[in-house]
């Protein structure tokens, strides 16, 4: 099973529960506040969630950029210092430069179950069923096209090599699930997308699962959550969901 159809299997799992759980405003340490009015939490709250690393492991330049290649390899071209050195230039001018650019920060450590956190455990049933109206991952269709259609505060990192994209449109969904991976270093990565999403607005907490780190949050309907690891070669490789917006 590809890493898309694992994640998608996840959020099918995730999605029933969304309906049956209640609210909660309790909040883990490594968690950017959020708003206790915030309606993708009075929705999602309640149950724990399990992170498993098997499961989950801008609509223009960045995307316009991207490379795509084969199933499970950067190619040569997105490799080395030059084409490392340019994705981070372009990453920085995608965040207003490198005074603009923020550090993620610590994650908590945590093994198999997450805790009672509001951001990642809202963030993750926002996609699976925005605001109890569905499910919109067993939906999902498959095309590189998906990538091209992420919000734009969370666009493919520069440069980044799409291997698979997954999304759905259908009624209230407005889901996007894309795999790619890159050269640039996994803290950089990580740096960027918690910068595009507090300057945004998003909330954002940051966890460690065994190799993976999560990275996620919400900002009313709209929520986003990062999986990132480091892959035996030396290259990040980052899964990416994103609902609303």
């Amino acid at each position: 099973m590809s890493r898309i159809s694992s994640i998608l299997a996840l959020l099918v799992i995730v999605s029933p529960a969304v309906l049956a759980t209640g609210c909660s405003s309790k909040r883990s340490d490594g968690e950017t506040p959020v708003a206790e009015n915030d309606p993708a939490l009075s929705g999602a709250l309640g149950d724990q969630i399990t992170v498993d690393p098997d499961l989950v492991g801008q609509n223009g330049g960045s995307n316009a950029a991207s490379i795509r290649s084969s199933r499970g390899a950067l190619p040569p071209e997105a490799r080395g210092r030059q084409a490392i050195a340019l994705a981070r230039t372009d990453a920085l001018q995608m965040v207003g430069g490198a005074n603009k650019l923020k550090q993620v920060p610590d994650p908590v450590e945590v093994k198999g179950t997450l805790p009672l956190s509001a951001t990642l455990t809202a963030a993750a049933r926002a996609a699976a069923s925005p605001a109890g109206q569905g499910d919109c991952a067993s939906k999902a269709t498959y095309t590189m096209q998906w990538a091209a259609k992420l919000p734009q505060t969370f666009p493919v990192y520069p440069r980044g090599s799409v291997q698979e994209a997954a999304g759905n449109d259908q009624g209230a969904c407005s889901l996007r699930v894309v795999n790619f991976q890159t050269a640039v270093p996994l803290g950089d990565v990580l740096n960027f997308y918690f910068t595009r999403a507090s300057t945004a607005g998003f909330s954002a907490q940051h966890v460690r699962d065994g190799s993976d780190d999560v990275l996620g949050g919400v900002k009313g309907k709209q929520s986003y959550v990062v999986y990132a690891r480091k892959l035996d070669d030396g290259a990040t490789e980052v899964d990416l969901i994103t609902s609303g917006g």
